[in-house]
């Protein structure tokens, strides 16, 4: 039988024979550190070496990486929606004053009652689906109505831009549908104790209390249907008017724009929906007494 020829993966030692030496004269490695190489002085198989099989391995590892993330995005979108939904839920309750909740979704249930869609003109264009609605415009408008101990409350959500990114929330009406029942806003990437405190309760609070913990009242809509709301620094009309926070003036203006943007295009809406100023539930009884005494 013809000599063959091992090389050692080691050292590089090359030996003739019929078989591969007992161990490296070289580097002193066993049998197994050999490999046999053609007569042409190349290895059998693929060189684990070579460009080829680098560029080789490295696709063939990208393909498989890519596949077990798809494989796993896949499995995990289903919970990923469910997460956004309930954190969704979790933001709408925050603007009626429900936080910290053990179960934010049966209480989303108990309390949220209706999600319709509207439009700019105060018509109702759907009487459920506004929790799906993404693309909010002037004819398809989402809002959410709760019941709070028997009395409605209008939600309405917004979005807008801040310094840095975006932010967003969601602003309660009490069932006059201009009082402030209360309020949630959120951001992207504000900076850290400036912009990033329209997030917090201090903040938020001021809608609806003042500096010592007392409720107070303050509107969205003047008497001519206008946003009159606003969020700036210094003084105002105490109706309307919400203290900004210092050194947040873009944030600010930018959460300020966003009320006056997003709360303008359910004016008609609410205005029919309000109670009339001058209505009065009159029991039947009553009524009948009342006609007695006039005539």
């Amino acid at each position: 039988m013809a000599a063959k020829k091992y090389v050692c993966k080691v050292c590089g030692y090359v030996h003739e024979g019929k078989e591969a030496p007992s161990s490296c004269p070289v580097c002193k490695v066993g049998a197994s550190e050999f490999e046999a190489v053609n007569e042409g002085g190349k290895k059998k198989g693929l060189d684990t070496n070579s460009d080829v099989y680098a560029i080789i391995y490295s696709a063939v590892v990208v393909v498989i990486v890519a596949f077990l993330l798809a494989g796993v995005s896949s499995l995990l979108k289903p919970k990923q929606i469910d997460n956004e939904r309930l954190d969704k839920k979790k933001q709408i309750l925050a603007s009626i004053n429900e936080r910290n909740l053990v179960d934010a979704a049966a209480t989303y249930d108990q309390l949220i009652v209706a999600d319709p869609i509207v439009n700019a003109n105060g018509a109702e264009v759907a009487a459920k689906g506004g929790f799906e609605v993404k693309d909010m415009n002037d004819s398809n408008l989402p809002l959410y109505i709760a019941n709070i101990n028997g009395a409605k409350k209008y939600i309405i959500p917004m979005t807008g831009n801040g310094l840095w990114g975006g932010i967003w929330g969601y602003i309660a009406l009490n069932d006059d549908c201009n009082t402030i029942y209360g309020v949630y806003f959120s951001h992207a990437s504000e900076t850290p104790g400036l912009g990033a405190e329209i997030a917090s309760d201090k903040f938020q609070n001021r809608f609806t209390m003042d500096k010592d913990g007392n409720a107070i009242v303050k509107k969205v809509y003047d008497e001519n249907g206008q946003v009159a709301l606003e969020v700036k620094k210094g003084k105002g009309d105490a109706d309307y008017h919400i203290d900004a926070i210092s050194g947040a003036t873009i944030t600010c203006n930018g959460l300020d724009g966003m009320l006056k943007t997003k709360l303008a295009p359910y004016y008609n809406y609410l205005k029919n929906n309000a109670p009339a100023v001058h209505e009065v539930n009159v029991e039947p009884a009553a009524a009948d007494a009342a006609q007695e005494v006039e005539e």
